[in-house]
């Protein structure tokens, strides 16, 4: 497939916000049970919020550079019934929402309990409520997104419940570490808690993501060239493909780059996504210092951008094999 950066942009940017405000939200409950020392609602989970609804609304404008008709984006919701774009087209906004809102009530302070659970423990009040819808519906937004792709059957690389668990625990891993990151600059005390949580998802995405690149590595493909243009003979050697040019098809479903790039991209993801965020914030550890999150941000982050690209580049759309050579 062809990796577009509209959607690679897309993916990665709302993946960043919805991971940092779980990363906030999980933050706020940990206190609440008293796990944690409380943090100062109004500078740190506010100003957080407007931070993940930042990557949020930047992924929004992302996605319009890849309409041909961006006036005509509304439509896209039309199809809820059977589309998962569709629904994620509406749940994003509805996250969005619920984001503003928890930021909002930690910035306005209303944090008065409305009951108490757990034997007076565990007090229930607005930013709580916000957070958990906030939480229910990021979650969704998740499985909407990965959905897109998990859903099609004809691209095998995608169509396996792994496509699912890679778009939580990457986008989960980003948002934590950009969550340390944050700490680190606020002078929060938090930024052990948020790196340990990193590396925990770091290390979860890396089983699921490499599970997924051995099973694809494995595939076998369905469809061939006697299926492509349904006609049984043992023997088939395409010369054209019909036309003097390219045409939608052929850059739409392919990447056009040779293996050595695609190879390169794929070490790139698996070293900057990996082992050097972890080695970072682990350093971050013994050294006390602002810039060590951040800079491991900005590496997983770039690691995240090549993870997206290689992963439209490794799916092998069924219409290749009719339109392999332009003449």
């Amino acid at each position: 497939m062809h990796p577009a950066f509209s959607v690679i942009f897309l993916t990665t940017l709302i993946g960043v916000g919805q991971g940092l405000f779980l990363a906030l939200f999980t933050g706020q409950f940990y206190a609440l049970a008293k796990l944690l020392p409380a943090q100062d609602s109004q500078a740190f989970y506010a100003v957080g919020c407007v931070l993940s609804l930042g990557f949020l609304l930047a992924g929004l404008v992302a996605s319009f550079f890849h309409l041909g008709h961006p006036e005509r984006a509304w439509r896209a919701m039309t199809q809820w019934r059977t589309s998962w774009l569709s629904r994620e087209v509406i749940i994003l906004p509805i996250t969005m929402l619920f984001i503003f809102l928890y930021g909002l009530a930690h910035f306005m302070g209303w944090n008065q309990p409305w009951f108490v659970l757990a034997d007076g423990s565990l007090p229930v009040d607005t930013t709580l409520v916000m957070g958990m819808l906030a939480t229910f519906a990021t979650f969704l937004l998740f499985i909407c997104t990965a959905m897109i792709y998990a859903s099609l059957k004809f691209v095998q690389e995608w169509y396996n419940p792994l496509t699912v668990f890679n778009f939580i625990f990457l986008g989960g891993a980003s948002g934590f570490t950009l969550a340390a990151a944050f700490s680190a600059y606020a002078q929060a005390n938090m930024v052990s808690f948020y790196g340990m949580w990193a590396v925990i998802l770091t290390l979860a995405a890396l089983l699921t993501r490499g599970a997924s690149l051995w099973r694809n590595r494995r595939l076998k493909h369905k469809s061939n060239l006697q299926t492509a243009i349904g006609i049984r003979h043992n023997k088939i050697q395409q010369k054209a493909q019909g036309s003097m040019g390219g045409s939608f098809n052929t850059r739409e479903f392919f990447h056009h780059k040779p293996e050595k790039i695609v190879r390169m991209v794929y070490w790139f993801f698996l070293l900057f996504f990996f082992p050097i965020p972890i080695a970072l914030l682990g350093a971050s550890y013994g050294i006390e210092s602002v810039y060590l999150p951040m800079l491991a941000f900005v590496m997983q982050y770039l690691g995240l951008m090549a993870e997206r690209w290689y992963f439209f580049a490794e799916a092998r759309h069924p219409q290749n094999l009719y339109y392999q050579a332009i003449a």
